[in-house]
Formats: structure tokens, sequence, C-alpha cells
């Protein structure tokens, strides 16, 4: 169920004010054979959502690791005056979002469901970044696609991160990903100045401000450890090759061409041959944080596929 925070007594206009919401979660993580999702733990879970008030079609922006939604400020203004509904939340564990007792992405998605559910939300666009993909095919796998219109994968980890014999395009190897790991468990604060840094660089280039990346850090600081854990866990070796076979609605894979992070090669290159009839935008000299860092041309591609 969706609380509202605004006073009953006061209804806020529908063009001015974005309504902040906790979203119940049933947790979807690891069951025994025996247990059925009325079983579940984590049933009082609440998840944040914030709705800005739009006549047009919902747009839900799925926030990148390990940050909130608050990381999609850049979006949201644009979205917003272009006449969309713009909904945000954070992922479990993260911004203010309670932490859960699992973090695959089975219960990612099925967060997801909830949040589209309890708002009613249909002829949605799915804006997964980094992480965040991952959502969007695990959700359309799981629960198909009667509430979507179209979905973006903007610089994100499907088809599948981690390299093996399997996946040998995979962009991140073994070691990588449990120097990221040990490197998140033995101090938190180092590591979010590093990960930051790299997020928004490309090459040795920073492409934000000092500023803009110290606030990222301080979203990053939000995060409950072992929510951080167990996702950086889950988007490191979820293969989402089978979800995205079952992806049938229009899709944008929008990457920057200087990812460092995600590289364009071994993720939305391959998401976007994988997935028939996708559209491809690449943009020069982009970071990770893209729609940070080129928020122009990230907004001008994602409001034009919007359109259609």
């Amino acid at each position: 169920m969706a609380d509202d925070d605004n006073p009953k007594d006061e209804t806020p206009s529908e063009e001015d004010k974005a309504a902040d919401t906790d979203t119940e979660s049933e947790d979807a993580g690891s069951q025994d054979e025996d247990q059925t999702d009325d079983d579940r733990n984590d049933q009082d879970l609440k998840v944040h959502v914030t709705a800005e008030a739009g006549a047009g079609r919902p747009v839900v922006l799925i926030h990148g690791w390990p940050l909130s939604g608050e990381s999609w400020s850049a979006q949201v203004k644009p979205l917003k005056d272009a006449g969309y509904k713009v909904v945000t939340y954070d992922r479990r564990g993260f911004g203010k979002s309670d932490p859960g007792d699992s973090y695959d992405y089975d219960a990612l998605a099925d967060d997801l469901d909830n949040v589209l559910t309890d708002l009613d939300l249909t002829e949605v666009t799915l804006v997964g970044f980094s992480m965040g993909g991952g959502e969007v095919a695990r959700y359309i796998s799981r629960h198909g696609e009667d509430r979507l219109h179209s979905v973006v994968f903007a610089a994100a980890v499907p088809p599948a991160l981690l390299q093996s014999d399997d996946n040998p395009d995979g962009p991140l190897t073994e070691d990588a990903a449990g120097e990221m790991r040990s490197g998140l468990e033995k101090d938190r604060d180092a590591f979010f100045e590093d990960f930051t840094t790299q997020f928004f660089s490309a090459g040795d280039d920073l492409k934000v401000s000092e500023d803009q990346r110290k606030e990222a850090v301080k979203l990053c600081q939000q995060s409950n450890q072992e929510a951080a854990l167990g996702c950086l866990d889950a988007f490191a070796t979820t293969d989402f090759r089978e979800d995205l076979k079952k992806v049938d609605v229009p899709v944008l894979v929008i990457h920057g061409d200087s990812d460092g992070i995600v590289p364009f090669e071994g993720s939305g290159k391959r998401t976007h041959e994988s997935i028939q009839g996708s559209e491809l935008v690449l943009v020069e000299g982009a970071p990770h944080g893209l729609n940070l860092s080129h928020a122009e041309e990230f907004n001008s591609a994602l409001l034009e596929f919007l359109e259609d």
C-alpha cells in the first residue's frame, strides 16, 4: 500500500507538488520449497516513492548502485515540463527505503511491481540506469508487459556482467568483482570516493563538477551496508540473457562510449544487438554517469524516444 505523506486536509496543486509515498513490499528473495508468496519475509518493508504530478504517460526512473532516486534530479524537471508523470523510488536499503532480507533481482523486480501496482500505473516507460536496467529486464520476465509502453536501458548492466566460460564477453572479471566487494567491506568512505570519481570520469577526465561528485558521495553514504553488498553481488553475477528474450515493447539503449564502470561493448552494445528493433544512442565522450555529466544529450534522447 502507498501512504501519502501530505496532510489529508491539504490538497497540493497537481502541477506543482510531488507526492512522497512509502510502498509496502513483500520480499521476493530465496524461498524454501514449501513457501508461498504469502509466507515471504519483509511484508512490511517500505520503499520510498516520489511521484511528480503530470497529465501524460508515467515514466518510472530506476536508479543505479549505490545511489538513490535523488540521482535523477537532472531528468525530473525536463520530464515533468514535457507533461509526463515522473516517478522515482529508492531501492530497498538505499536512500529512504527500508533494508530487506534479500537483494536478488527477483526481490527487486517485485518491489518495482509493487510500485506500479500501488500507484495503478499503466502505459509506463521504465528507465533503468546501470543496476536498474536489471530490474527492467527481470520485471518483464516475472511480471510481463501489460502495464508497459516502452523501456530504456541506460548505461545498464544487462545482458550479463560477469565474465565466464559461458559469457566470455562479460566485462567484469571475478577478480575485479572481488576487489570491489573487499574495498567496500574494508573502507566504505574511501570506496565511495574512488567509485564516484570513476563513475563520472571518461579516462582521467572528471566530467562533472567536484560539488556534483560530492553530492553523489552523500547519496552513496545513505546506503545500508548489507544492501550495498547484496546488490553488488546481484548486479555483478546475474545473467539477464533469458530475461531480454521476453522484451517485446519498444526499447531505447543509451550509453556513454567512455563508460569505465559498465563498458558499452560488453553491455549496451550486446543488449541492443539482442533486442530486435531496439534503438541505440551512443553518447560521445560520456562516462557511466551520463545522465548527469551529459544531461542535455541524455534528456534529448529520452524525450525523443518518449514521443513515439
